[in-house]
C-alpha cells in the first residue's frame, strides 16, 4: 500500500470527534445481546463507545439495513426466550409465575371485597343538606 492510501485510509476513520470505531464480532455480539434484553440504542452506543451514526454505518457494512431493522429481528428472539423462560418456570412449579401467566393468558385475577360500614361494623349514615340561596336582585 502506497503512503497516500495510508493517509486516505486514515483520513476515512477520523470522525469530527475524533477517530471512528469499528464494530468487531465482539461487539456485535454485545450489540445483539443487548438488544435481546431491550437496552436502547442511546445504552448501546454508550456501552460501545459510539455514535448511533456511527453505529448505522457500521451496520450497514454488514449489509444490515439499520439499527432500527436489527433491533426488530433481535428484540423479537429475546423477547420468545423469554417467554420460554416463563413458561419453563411456570411448568417447574414457580407459584409466581403461575399465577402471572394465569392473569395474563387466562382473565384470572385477585379478587379484592370491599365493604364499608359504620362504626362498629353499624350501617353507614348519610345527611344530605339543601340549602336555596335567594337570586341577587336586580335594582
Amino acid at each position: 500500500m502506497s503512503e497516500q492510501e495510508t493517509e486516505d485510509q486514515e483520513k476515512k476513520k477520523r470522525g469530527p470527534k475524533g477517530p471512528s470505531k469499528d464494530l468487531s464480532d465482539k461487539d456485535f455480539e454485545k450489540l445483539v445481546s443487548m438488544i435481546k434484553i431491550q437496552c436502547t440504542q442511546d445504552e448501546i452506543c454508550s456501552v460501545l463507545g459510539m455514535s448511533d451514526t456511527t453505529l448505522n454505518r457500521r451496520l450497514k457494512e454488514r449489509d444490515i439495513e439499520n439499527f432500527e431493522a436489527l433491533y426488530k429481528k433481535e428484540n423479537a428472539d429475546g423477547c420468545k426466550s423469554l417467554r420460554r423462560m416463563q413458561w419453563d418456570a411456570a411448568e417447574n412449579g414457580n407459584a409466581t409465575m403461575l399465577v402471572w401467566l394465569g392473569k395474563q393468558y387466562l382473565g384470572q385475577r385477585d379478587k379484592l371485597n370491599t365493604e364499608i360500614t359504620g362504626p362498629n361494623g353499624g350501617p353507614v349514615i348519610t345527611t344530605v343538606e339543601s340549602y336555596f340561596v335567594e337570586p341577587p336582585s336586580s335594582d
